[in-house]
């Protein structure tokens, strides 16, 4: 049975979109069994509101969230680092050994998509649902889908 890791820190550019929300995911699936954290190659002023907006419809909150750079955190305190995009990638995938992994998930940024405001919110709302499945897909089944069993 896949077990999910004991700490994670998702990595994107800005750390306003894809890795708060990725953490997000995680943590609203996997609770106090996994330790989620985020961080961009740089930091952003603020939380992207359409990601937000997203996240807020399945009940989890980064209205709050504070980016913050890689240079901020300790990545050696995470068993697993996730880079979310092709320049976190280049810059983490060094780090994995000594006991911790680095995976790689090319998820699309919503950011980049054009047009009318719904349309711009389905493109965020494709990245959470990619996040929602890689998390899951990697991280095996939730605390109350592996009590139903």
């Amino acid at each position: 049975m896949t077990r999910p890791p004991e700490s994670v820190l998702f990595v994107c550019a800005m750390n306003r979109v894809r890795s708060p929300m990725a953490a997000a995911v995680a943590r609203r699936l996997y609770g106090e069994r996994l330790t989620a954290e985020s961080s961009g190659l740089r930091a952003s002023d603020e939380v992207d509101v359409m990601a937000a907006v997203v996240m807020q419809e399945i009940g989890a909150d980064i209205f709050g969230h504070r980016p913050r750079a890689l240079d901020e955190v300790d990545p050696a305190a995470f068993a697993l680092i996730v880079a979310l995009s092709a320049d976190a990638w280049e810059r983490v995938r060094g780090l994995a050994g000594e006991g911790r992994e680095v995976d790689y998930w090319p998820v699309s940024d919503p950011t980049l998509e054009e047009g009318s405001r719904d349309r711009c919110l389905e493109a965020y709302r494709r990245a959470r649902q990619d996040l929602e499945a890689r998390i899951a897909a990697r991280f095996g089944p939730t605390p109350a889908a592996s009590r139903s069993h």
